[in-house]
């Protein structure tokens, strides 16, 4: 498991092993499969499960109660690019933050991949 000291977690979360989350907040009682990535910012409510394989990205909040099935990912930029006009490769300053909201209760099923931006 690789969790940065900068995560908040509430109680009673069960992690798996190969996990990596850096700079978030994961509420109590959440659940949390194996080969799950969460960034710095995200915010995890209460009584949430998420299933192995999963991606979320800075800019990402979850409310409470929320299912996620496997393999969900989710995607910080509308227009993903490696590179700036004239082939200069682009930096954290070439991305613009997209909110994405997923509201109480919600259930998301397997093998899906939501854009920036959205409200579920």
């Amino acid at each position: 498991m690789n969790i940065a000291d900068d995560v908040k977690l509430g109680n009673n979360v069960k992690i798996y092993s190969f996990v990596n989350f850096y700079g978030c907040e994961i509420g109590d009682n959440t659940k949390i499969g194996t080969f799950v990535e969460i960034q710095k910012g995200v915010k995890i409510g209460k009584n949430y499960k998420i299933s192995s394989h999963t991606f979320i990205c800075e800019g990402v909040t979850i409310e409470d109660n929320v299912y996620v099935g496997h393999n969900l990912t989710f995607i910080s930029d509308i227009y993903p690019r490696d590179t700036r006009e004239y082939g200069k490769l682009q930096t954290e300053e070439d991305w613009i933050f997209i909110p994405t909201l997923i509201k109480k209760g919600a259930s998301i099923g397997s093998s899906v991949t939501l854009l920036a931006g959205i409200i579920i």
